[in-house]
């Protein structure tokens, strides 16, 4: 599947308040979802001494769709394409790699 016919499919789904030019609730959305996977995460730490096992890892792949699922309709709310999403995120890093300017913080490195 490409990133276009996920995007196609997941909007399908969507079911939220104003539908169209509506970014707040998918924002919302990612926000939770993220934190689900974080939730996870930690709790492999915490209770698996940081080994994944298959049984967390369906969890976590199940909530890493969640998250997928909210940035394309944020992305479609906003009139861009999670082909250029990706795109402009390689570009980017591919940017911060060649002036070895991976670690460290903020967007303008």
């Amino acid at each position: 599947m490409t990133f276009e016919e996920y995007q196609v499919e997941a909007r399908k789904t969507a079911v939220y308040p104003n539908k169209d030019n509506n970014f707040i609730y998918p924002t919302l959305g990612l926000a939770g979802e993220a934190g689900e996977v974080a939730e996870k995460i930690k709790k492999v730490l915490r209770d698996n001494d940081g080994i994944v096992s298959d049984e967390k890892k369906t969890e976590i792949t199940k909530e890493l769709g969640d998250v997928l699922w909210y940035v394309a309709n944020l992305s479609k709310e906003l009139g861009i394409s999670l082909e250029e999403v990706a795109a402009k995120n390689i570009e980017k890093l591919k940017s911060r790699q060649d002036r070895n300017e991976l670690h460290g913080s903020g967007d303008n490195r």
